[in-house]
């Protein structure tokens, strides 16, 4: 492994995205839902970096293979679902890269009747971008490699890590 970004890389950074939140935010109640696995560390970290009154709430996508005729479809969806009318909406995740279940997050809630819908991401890789969606909060562009650590990895293997490290994916131990 070797590190990309250290510790104290990522907490300057999420210092410096908390004050641009909390300005944008100033005088507002911010609902902060992180999507889970990779969003949790980022999240936690943030929210203590927001000078804002907020609510916390995490979602996690579900995938469901499809196959209609000869076309194979995939749906997603999201639980839980939460209330957002007239909400202002920060949606957390640690990492994007296609950006295909985020816009779809983003469009569900916004059609839910959020008052705003603005997205923070942790590592955000944009050449693997299959949407038009660019993150209105980011961390860090990395496009190499597979990355380990704070919060993003495997099921057995990096998450815990303080800093973000490239690794190969068959270090990914198997179950």
């Amino acid at each position: 492994m070797k590190t990309v970004v250290t510790a104290e890389q990522m907490q300057k950074r999420i210092r410096d995205i908390g004050r641009q939140i909390s300005s944008d935010y100033e005088g507002k109640e911010l609902h902060v839902i992180g999507v889970l696995e990779n969003g949790f560390v980022f999240m936690a970290d943030l929210i203590r970096a927001l000078d804002l009154s907020l609510v916390c709430n995490f979602v996690k996508p579900y995938f469901r293979e499809m196959l209609q005729g000869n076309i194979a479809t995939t749906e997603i969806f999201f639980a839980p679902e939460l209330e957002v009318r007239d909400k202002h909406v920060l949606l957390v995740e640690g990492l994007m890269q296609s950006g295909i279940t985020t816009e779809f997050l983003i469009r569900n809630l916004t059609a839910r009747g959020a008052a705003s819908v603005r997205l923070a991401v942790m590592v955000d890789r944009p050449s693997q971008r299959r949407v038009l969606l660019q993150p209105d909060y980011f961390g860090f562009l990395i496009d190499e490699g597979y990355v380990i650590g704070y919060g993003l990895g495997g099921p057995l293997l990096g998450r815990n890590l303080a800093y973000l490290a490239s690794a190969d994916e068959d270090l990914q131990p198997s179950i």
